[in-house]
């Protein structure tokens, strides 16, 4: 049977390029920002700690010692900021751990003094410490390092998964937007394939380009549903008209003409025109079909039945009967017939000159696949594809008989018409044998 190709729907391809986009654009701006933030955020955060040491060094300086004491105290109560004497025995580690905290350090030196000392830790005490001098003596300003870093790995988590829902929340409500007139659209259009046409879309939307497109379509539409009547019209007019003098024709035939053999040939004649005015109707069908469970096996024996010749064709069907379809049972009965005429007119076997024929099924997924082949002679793997042209014949071999060459197209059209599906390939043991392919009911 015929692949199914893998392919993305127009949403959701419209929706992953714009959510690429979108990230795409967050992941830049998230990089830009930073390199922005980053260098004034450290000149600030050194302003800080500058202007607290500049304060603390001149109240220090102006303040005895009962004053001294409750200053200190005021400070680590309510800035977090601790002053202590510097002794000879501290240790201390380096502040500059990485780009952020030396251009901090680097900024402190040149406001403070290149003899300013800037410690991540002292005596095993973390923090930001800063070693000043006042007159003779040496003194540490301890803050918190945490009031003046960067932003942290969690936080930027956090804004950054926020943008990302936003941005992919909007993609959904534009790939909609944008998708929503073609779903329509190609909705409106399976409808007109399946020769309903009363189908009409909006001609009022705001974008122009749709607008346009769709009053070209219900244009379209008026058109089609115009032809089509006209079209049943005149087809019913000469199915009608031809019909009435066959009949009057068979009549005289049989009443005037005395040879029994022509007469027999000429009704034979009237009989065939008759059957090919039923194939151009049987073409010419409307689409509207109901789609129901159908009993394959039932209507497969029903179909067998209209052929009991046995000297000309043998049916034989391997079918359960449980097997069940979505269908029209009418339309599957005019397609399975169908198969079977064209089977005993050009399937017959060189040798017995009786036409062999077998119905098998399997199930694929969600489908059921009938199977009607016969053991004739087959056809050129070039025009199999051609076999379901109205009015096509293929080689000498397959017409040996007399028709309108209606009988695959409009097994193809019915079958069109259910939702199904229809090929026709050459047996490996020699024959032509023909698919159909049907949703299996629930």
């Amino acid at each position: 049977m015929s692949e199914n190709r893998l392919a993305l729907s127009l949403f959701w391809r419209t929706f992953i390029l714009l959510g690429l986009l979108l990230t795409v654009g967050i992941v830049a701006w998230v990089q830009t920002f930073r390199a922005l933030e980053f260098e004034p955020r450290a000149v600030q955060s050194a302003q800080q700690v500058a202007s607290l040491v500049n304060l603390s060094r001149a109240a220090l300086r102006y303040a005895d010692s009962i004053n001294r004491v409750t200053l200190i105290k005021a400070l680590f109560d309510q800035e977090s900021i601790t002053l202590k004497p510097s002794e000879p025995a501290d240790s201390y580690q380096p502040f500059e751990q990485n780009r952020f905290t030396r251009t901090i350090a680097e900024e402190l030196r040149s406001r403070l003094g290149a003899e300013t000392v800037v410690a991540g830790s002292v005596n095993g005490v973390p923090g930001l410490w800063v070693r000043f001098q006042i007159e003779q003596d040496l003194y540490w300003l301890q803050t918190d390092s945490r009031r003046f870093g960067t932003m942290t790995g969690r936080l930027w988590f956090v804004w950054v998964g926020i943008a990302l829902i936003a941005t992919l929340l909007g993609s959904i409500v534009i790939a909609r937007l944008i998708n929503k007139p073609l779903k329509e659209l190609s909705f409106a259009a399976s409808r007109i394939r399946g020769g309903e046409y009363d189908s009409r879309l909006d001609e009022s939307m705001i974008t122009r380009e749709i607008r346009e497109v769709n009053q070209g379509f219900n244009r379209m539409a008026r058109e089609l549903a115009k032809v089509e009547e006209d079209r049943a019209v005149m087809l019913a007019g000469i199915s009608h008209d031809l019909r009435t003098p066959l009949a009057r024709m068979r009549l005289e035939t049989e009443m005037s003409v005395a040879d029994e053999e022509a007469r027999r040939n000429m009704v034979a004649d009237i009989e065939q025109l008759d059957a090919i005015i039923d194939k151009f109707m049987d073409y010419a069908r409307p689409g509207e079909v109901e789609l129901v469970p159908v009993h394959v096996a039932t209507v497969v024996d029903k179909a067998i039945s209209q052929f009991r010749d046995t000297q000309r064709i043998r049916i034989t069907s391997k079918l359960p009967i449980d097997t069940r379809v979505m269908a029209d049972e009418t339309e599957l009965g005019r397609v399975l017939t169908n198969l079977f005429e064209n089977a005993r007119r050009y399937g017959r076997n060189t040798y017995t000159g009786v036409t062999n024929v077998e119905v098998s099924y399997a199930r694929v997924g969600s489908w059921v696949v009938l199977s009607v082949r016969d053991h004739g002679p087959g056809v050129a793997s070039e025009k199999l594809s051609e076999l379901t042209t109205p009015f096509f014949r293929g080689d000498a071999a397959r017409t040996a008989a007399t028709g309108a060459g209606l009988g695959l197209a409009i097994v193809e059209k019915a079958l069109q018409r259910m939702g199904g599906d229809f090929e026709l390939a050459n047996a490996a043991g020699g024959g032509l044998v023909a698919h159909i392919k049907l949703k299996r009911a629930p």
